[in-house]
């Protein structure tokens, strides 16, 4: 069936990376690693289940970079020491013995601290809470995230360093690409974003000093692993605000994407909530202009589970690649049984409710044989990122 879907199914490369498809499975928090941030058992056959999904990529969830300030939500998994690292091997390992490449996305939370067994307190560009309120389906506490202090610029300089020291990390247990998770409201961009970026030195002001931080880590991350696949997730919206836009709309994603271009990575991937719709007036999504300001391959995401849309989002040239959450989350053979013209299983809110946690998954599909909900489940709400 894959001349349904020409494109979609045929061989792409992300810098020295070659997939056999454009399908990729999408970042999605499980919040269920060990309490100091180790890899389970249970991890690994999840990630070995996509594996065996037909998919050209498969991408980690995000492991969060320090013992410091970077974890952001209660059992998640890091890459911070030697522990943590060596955890990760067996994932790889198994995804490795089913035939494909796996990504790793490293990430510090900044405001968006909900859990962090490590320090107290949480660091952000300025001193400004986060819009919303914690989220639930991620062991949050009730009520608003806590206040930042601003971070010091020594503390940045340490940021900027243990990016590069957990990508490298993850290269030397055999990652085949990086991702750094610059978007979704998480440090880098609340360096980005205007409302949370109240500083008065070269790091804000215009857009072109907002996204310096951003440009410094990626440069110390491909420094640091020049012989795989670098790239950096980007989005305007938040997990705490779904509405944000950039306030310079196309000139803001205009002097973004050509400063990213400018560090040596390989890729952008466009997170939006609502896919590859137009944005800022013009005809194109972000990611499509992402791709027309940087000249990188793009990933897009968004919606994009559908088959139908997926193909015509790359037919349009609005991004290179997609990737694919929700409907992977459903059925892990998503890219296969689309490849092959059979239905895969449809992703039903129950699986996420009342915890986005692998126990709940696994009961959910225990007492769901086949995939089909048994009982009523949540109503269905808005997720930026799983």
């Amino acid at each position: 069936m894959t001349e349904r879907y020409p494109t979609l199914f045929s061989p792409g490369a992300l810098g020295p990376l070659d997939l056999a498809n454009r399908t990729i499975v999408g970042p999605m928090t499980r919040a269920s690693a060990t309490v100091d941030g180790l890899v389970t058992d249970q991890m690994r056959d999840y990630y070995a289940d996509f594996g065996r999904g037909g998919w050209g990529l498969l991408e980690t969830e995000a492991a969060y970079i320090d013992l410091k300030y970077s974890q952001g939500y209660d059992y998640q998994p890091g890459i911070a020491n030697a522990a943590q690292q060596e955890s990760w091997r067996k994932v790889v390992d198994a995804v490795h013995a089913e035939g494909m490449p796996i990504m790793l996305q490293i990430f510090h939370c900044g405001a968006i601290n909900q859990g962090n067994p490590w320090v107290e307190g949480s660091i952000s560009s300025s001193v400004v809470r986060p819009k919303g309120i914690q989220i639930d389906r991620y062991r949050g506490g009730k009520g608003p995230f806590q206040t930042p202090r601003e971070i010091t610029r020594d503390e940045m300089a340490e940021v900027v360093q243990s990016f590069a020291d957990a990508a490298r990390r993850g290269v030397e247990v055999g990652f085949d690409a990086i991702e750094v998770h610059g978007a979704n409201g998480y440090l880098p961009d609340q360096f980005l974003s205007a409302h949370t970026n109240l500083r008065k030195d070269e790091y804000g002001g215009p857009i072109e000093s907002r996204v310096r931080f951003h440009c410094e880590i990626m440069e110390a991350v491909r420094h640091a692993c020049p012989q795989v696949a670098v790239g950096v997730r980007i989005s305007q919206t938040k997990v705490n605000d779904f509405d944000h836009v950039w306030a310079g709309g196309a000139e803001d994603a205009r002097a973004t994407f050509a400063a990213l271009a400018q560090t040596g990575i390989d890729f952008l991937h466009c997170s939006a909530h609502l896919g590859v719709t137009p944005v800022f007036g013009t005809t194109r999504s972000l990611s499509g202009l992402a791709r027309d300001f940087s000249g990188l391959p793009v990933i897009t995401n968004g919606k994009l589970h559908d088959p139908v849309l997926a193909e015509q989002a790359l037919v349009q040239e609005e991004g290179d690649f997609v990737t694919v959450a929700k409907g992977a989350l459903g059925d892990p053979a998503w890219a296969a049984k689309v490849r092959d013209g059979i239905e895969p299983i449809a992703f039903d809110p129950g699986m996420i409710t009342p915890l986005a946690t692998l126990d709940n998954y696994y009961d959910w599909l225990a007492a769901n044989p086949g995939g089909k909900a048994q009982t009523a489940t949540a109503p269905r709400d808005k997720t930026e990122t799983l």
